[in-house]
């Protein structure tokens, strides 16, 4: 029997996990969004932009639903675990991306295409609310009181790679489930 015990997971190790996750995100979401904007003027780039709703449309209520559960995890993780004591925006983005979990699970399970709506609304509203976060941690004078008691919202736990933070972890997140359950495939049409 070897004397070695098993390796630990740090922090800083799941910090990084999260923050190439995030990147990954922001690449995919930033990529659709060109292709789509090019679609608009080419029909090369539409054509390009039909092939990854094919891709996609298919299976992106599970995909947008892993991705919330990962979020969801990595939320618990960092309060739980890391220590990290959410402020108030952090609480409103979680309100936000729980439920989603839950909504989106069901959905993938029983293929509710209809579900797609209501998940977009709530990643948009955790867009927003993430995008204000992510702003006060950068500029803490645009503070105008959302964050009241308890943790400063500008309080910044990391910087991984100097930009990834947790609020760009969760607008990462909300980005990615919000554009996965926009790019539809042509032949299905948008459910309503």
């Amino acid at each position: 029997m070897s004397g070695h015990r098993g390796a630990r997971v740090t922090v800083t190790t799941v910090e990084l996990f999260y923050s190439i996750l995030a990147i990954i995100a922001l690449i995919l979401v930033g990529l659709t969004l060109v292709v789509r904007l090019l679609a608009l003027g080419s029909t090369r780039a539409r054509s390009w932009y039909e092939a990854i709703g094919a891709i996609i449309g298919p299976g992106a209520i599970g995909m947008a639903f892993v991705v919330a559960a990962l979020a969801t995890v990595g939320s618990l993780y960092f309060s739980e675990i890391a220590h990290f004591e959410p402020c108030r925006l952090c609480w409103y983005q979680r309100i936000a991306m729980y439920p989603l979990v839950v909504i989106l699970g069901i959905a993938a399970v029983r293929r509710d295409d209809g579900v797609s709506i209501y998940a977009r609304a709530l990643a948009g509203i955790g867009v927003i609310i993430s995008t204000y976060h992510l702003a006060l941690e950068w500029i803490p004078s645009l503070d105008t009181g959302a964050c009241g008691a308890g943790p400063s919202c500008s309080i910044v736990w990391f910087r991984e790679f100097g930009f990834v933070s947790l609020p760009l972890l969760a607008l990462a997140a909300f980005l990615l489930i919000f554009t996965l359950l926009s790019v539809r495939d042509p032949g299905e049409g948008d459910p309503e």
